[in-house]
């Protein structure tokens, strides 16, 4: 006799706690487009963001719960996803999460506070008494409110006193609580540890039926997936997670190996998911490319090295049978099938009928069928990259282009484009470069291509750019900082570069290169200099910004990523000055005061 196992719920902290990823900064469209992902995806909350940290994250959480909140396509439960906010055990917190997500559908408010003893006593300076006092009070101010679903949990429980967490969970629960998340803030415990405290918490807490008990586990020893699965065989059922594991310091769990390790041991787990995972692929590249964070090679289910075989045993085993060592299908996570490469002499159709076929497996394929002209452009980039590619231009190349084109429109308002770039360098010599950039916001309005227009004429005039054309030169230590000291002078800005990444986007030396840059601002002194290298983002107080840029020529890409990530700077700075000023000062809550915002978005839970 077979029992009906039970529903996992799958809740995905990609917005909020994988954005805390040092150097990751995601803007309002690209939220929206990652939170439309995560509901195709099949996860079945999201948890949107923190909307008293900012403007901004109140306006992103907002806008998911109306846009995505809604929506069913493509869900195994016929069900919207479930849009959540966290909120410290504030009052005014709480009651700027639920005006952020009531327009969802289904939504929920995450509530916090810390409940170890070391935390209590350095960081809160309050009792263990004010503590359930504090905590209990937050639940049920969420529930008067109008949500109907309040989570609760205790920061640093992993190191919390268990009799103490017995007590204030039971309480929670009694004042409204509805699902309990058992976080290991620091990454502490080991699998038989969490197990056991969950295990010990659903045993001993009153009324523990009465709630969901939920993971949330963090990476700093290598451990995340493993505890949340042993937490899951000790009667969790929902699970905290990110996408390709990011997060603070060495990330959260990651979703895609919980679902999977689920998916491969039917018969082990006592829990189903409602993921599909062919979505799983997909979703991994379109995060990677928002936040800029590469996936390590040997990243277990998606990095570029979880399906590839050198050693001659395994190459002859998968030759006869794949399932001598694959325990997965490449294709159940949705890694695409092998590139298929058009050519030079490839007309609009075939490249019309090409695209069709990748937009049915990939992320954006709305954003394709919403912008006919895009066909266009691409069209013309195709054409051009094919003129200088030997072998033919891959799917990854025409994915590659696609998603730059996107990606740039995400940015925001294109204030700057790159016209020209002239770079001289050499071994014994200082690199020399001559950078002439086009103002879209200046007169006088003189028509101009701009660098990686199609040279087809098919294409149109979509890459004709009106504006005031400026240049100046730089000298650098190598063409790199040469060209990014040359983009200082003509914009006459004042940045830190923080962080420099480049790649191929397919093998050979023909390759298109994708550059990855984050930028910050500097003091004012800077102005004109060689951008300073930071290296690590931990000693970054201001906002930072990515930029990423694509073409054959690595020294254009790194122009294009330098100038795309000061228009983001630029965009955010307009649309924050256009937001309602923060007003900042101390409430007054049970055992002290606190700051009515908080000084960091960041939040270990």
């Amino acid at each position: 006799m077979t029992h009906e196992k039970d529903s996992l719920i799958v809740f995905d902290t990609t917005l909020r706690d994988g954005e805390q990823s040092p150097g990751v900064t995601l803007n309002e469209n690209e939220k929206v487009e990652i939170a439309l992902q995560l509901s195709r995806l099949g996860v079945d909350i999201c948890e949107a963001g923190f909307p008293i940290a900012s403007p901004g994250d109140f306006a992103a959480v907002k806008r998911i719960a109306q846009e995505v909140g809604p929506l069913i396509e493509g869900r195994k439960t016929g069900k919207p996803m479930r849009i959540c906010a966290l909120a410290r055990a504030v009052p005014a917190d709480i009651e700027r999460a639920y005006e952020a997500i009531k327009y969802a559908p289904s939504n929920r408010i995450h509530t916090f506070l810390a409940t170890s003893d070391i935390h209590l006593q350095y960081k809160l300076k309050i009792t263990r008494e004010e503590c359930i006092a504090r905590a209990t009070a937050a639940v049920k101010y969420a529930k008067s409110l109008g949500c109907e679903d309040v989570e609760f949990s205790p920061e640093d429980a992993g190191r919390s006193d268990r009799d103490f967490l017995c007590t204030i969970l039971g309480a929670v629960i009694e004042a409204g609580a509805t699902t309990l998340n058992i976080p290991d803030t620091v990454g502490y415990n080991t699998p038989e540890e969490f197990g056991s405290l969950m295990r010990h918490l659903i045993a001993n807490t009153p009324g523990s039926d009465k709630a969901i008990w939920s993971t949330h586990c963090h990476n700093d020893l290598g451990l995340a997936t493993a505890n949340t699965l042993s937490g899951v065989l000790n009667g969790a059922r929902q699970v905290e997670v990110a996408v390709n594991g990011i997060g603070e310091r060495a990330g959260n769990t990651s979703l895609e190996e919980v679902v999977m390790a689920i998916h491969t041991h039917p018969d082990y787990f006592p829990v189903r998911h409602n993921v599909d995972t062919y979505q799983i692929y997909p979703t991994s590249q379109l995060v990677t490319k928002r936040t800029g964070m590469v996936i390590q090679p040997n990243k277990a289910i998606v990095g570029s090295n979880a399906f590839a075989h050198e050693s001659g045993i395994h190459q002859d085993g998968v030759l006869k049978n794949k399932l001598t060592y694959e325990i997965i299908q490449p294709e159940v996570i949705g890694l695409p099938p092998p590139a298929l490469f058009l050519g030079k002499h490839s007309g609009r159709n075939a490249f019309k009928t090409r695209i069709e076929e990748l937009l049915g497996s990939v992320v954006y394929a709305h954003h394709f069928h919403e912008k006919p002209a895009l066909l266009n452009s691409l069209f013309g980039k195709f054409k051009s990259l094919a003129d200088t590619k030997k072998n033919g231009v891959s799917d990854d190349d025409i994915l590659a282009l696609l998603d730059d084109e996107l990606h740039i429109r995400a940015s925001g308002e294109q204030v700057y484009q790159l016209k020209s770039l002239h770079v001289m360098s050499g071994s014994g010599v200082s690199a020399t470069a001559t950078v002439t950039i086009i103002d879209t916001t200046r007169e006088p309005a003189v028509t101009s291509p701009i660098i990686g227009s199609p040279r087809s004429e098919q294409a149109g005039q979509e890459n004709q750019v009106a504006g005031l054309e400026l240049s100046d030169a730089a000298v650098g230590h190598g063409p790199v900082h040469a060209v990014f000291s040359a983009i200082n002078r003509v914009i006459g800005c004042h940045n830190v570069l923080a962080a420099y990444e480049v790649k191929a986007v397919t093998e050979g030396s023909d390759s298109l290169g994708k550059v990855v840059v984050r930028i910050h601002e500097g003091p004012d002194s800077s102005q004109g200099q060689i951008p300073k290298l930071i290296p690590r983002f931990e000693e970054i107080d201001s906002a930072t910004y990515q930029g990423q840029g694509i073409d054959e020529d690595i020294l254009v890409a790194s122009a294009k990523a330098y100038i795309n990530a000061i228009n983001r700077m630029k965009s955010a700075k307009e649309r924050q000055s256009k937001l309602e000023p923060v007003q900042r000062g101390e409430i007054e809550v049970i055992g002290g005061v606190v700051p009515s915002v908080p000084e960091s978005r960041n939040v270990d839970v």
